[in-house]
């Protein structure tokens, strides 16, 4: 006689995997080496500033140490050049004295770099006039052509670098590069006079 067995198993619920709460102490801990990995970061990014200002500083010294050197060695002195070939020995003995030409090359050097420090650069021998003051005029223009340079180099840069990953290792894309290649290879001022042939003795747009 057959008998039909009837199934016993129990159906089982899909059950949902719940995430096991944080230890003690491990929300507090992971917190804590999130802040510490932040802390780090900006760490190295202040000591990368300061060693790019550092590096700065001393090529500037080192600079200003090689200028110093190289006019030290050149024949003839400051007042012969003031005065020119012709002064009397007496002229050139008094601002030989005023100016300080006889004291030791590394003391005058450490005189005018304590002065620098502090912001006095001395007066120019060829005109008399502070040094400062004729590089803050000169400083003023440099900054209203590079703004002026920028504000056109950006947006161009910008619109040329979207269409050629647009049109990437096409004609457009190639011309972009080979062009921006060329400029980048010529001297500024090669550039400038073709710009002053182009733009204000054929065009006459700028006088």
């Amino acid at each position: 006689m057959n008998t039909s067995s009837k199934d016993t198993r129990v159906p089982v619920e899909s059950a949902t995997v719940e995430p096991s709460p944080l230890a003690p102490g491990q929300g507090t801990q992971s917190i804590a080496i999130e802040r510490r990995r932040r802390f780090l970061e900006r760490k190295h990014l202040v000591a990368l500033i300061v060693q790019r200002l550092a590096f700065g500083i001393l090529m500037l010294l080192a600079v200003s140490v090689l200028i110093f050197a190289g006019t030290e060695i050149l024949p003839g002195d400051v007042a012969t050049a003031i005065l020119g070939q012709e002064a009397t020995p007496e002229a050139l003995e008094a601002i030989r004295r005023s100016l300080n030409l006889y004291d030791p090359p590394v003391q005058r050097y450490w005189d005018w770099l304590l002065g620098a420090i502090q912001g006095d650069l001395g007066n120019s021998l060829s005109n008399g006039r502070s040094v400062a003051q004729q590089l803050s005029f000169r400083l003023a223009n440099t900054f209203f052509l590079a703004g002026v340079a920028a504000s056109v180099a950006i947006p161009v840069a910008l619109i040329l670098g979207i269409f050629s990953a647009i049109n990437q290792n096409n004609a457009f894309d190639r011309i972009v590069n080979m062009t921006s290649l060329a400029a980048i290879s010529l001297p500024e001022f090669f550039i400038g006079y073709i710009l002053i042939l182009f733009f204000a003795v054929k065009l006459g747009w700028f006088p």
